[in-house]
């Protein structure tokens, strides 16, 4: 049987190094959020200068490997359908925009105090928002080096929320810090 001191003394060396995996954790985080910020502004703001694979506009290169039929045949014919596509893929870099000024938001008190409804919006939602986007990639056949930066990120977010899971093997509940 362990003396008081004996568990306050062990809580307090957990605390303490779940206190330094929560930092690492949220600086791995924030980079993830940050790059899928930075990519929606562009999908959203410059479609047309955002690559896929083989440096061509991933536009371009999705309805190419969805289709197998050409862009800029598409453009000529039908402009108003290429317009409709852009306008479809902008709102999709405006909700990624939306969700990475979210995440990053989690990332800040709620997610350093251990909050565990902010550990599971950022599981849940990176998921969702990752996993949909790497679904858009295969789906179109468009994947070059970037997209698999997706890929990354999910690890990085999935191993961060790893060793700051909000619960122990014993059972017993993690400690807020504060």
């Amino acid at each position: 049987m362990t003396s008081v001191m004996e568990d306050q003394q062990e809580s307090g060396t957990w605390v303490t190094a779940m206190t330094r995996r929560r930092r690492i954790a949220r600086i791995a985080i924030l980079v993830v959020e940050v790059g899928l910020v930075l990519w929606g502004a562009m999908a959203a703001l410059l479609p047309e200068y955002l690559l896929g694979p083989g440096s061509t506009p991933i536009l371009t290169a999705g309805y190419e490997g969805f289709t197998r039929g050409s862009w800029s045949q598409l453009a000529q014919t039908s402009p108003g359908t290429t317009a409709y596509i852009t306008v479809l893929f902008r709102t999709y870099g405006a909700f990624n925009v939306a969700f990475g000024l979210a995440a990053i938001a989690l990332t800040g008190p709620a997610f350093r105090r251990g909050d565990r409804w902010a550990w599971w919006g950022l599981l849940v939602g990176n998921t969702i928002a990752l996993g949909a986007a790497m679904t858009y990639d295969r789906t179109v056949n468009a994947i070059g080096p970037f997209e698999l930066t997706e890929y990354l990120g999910l690890a990085l977010v999935w191993g961060a929320l790893a060793v700051t899971a909000p619960f122990r093997a014993s059972g017993r509940p993690v400690p807020a810090i504060g």
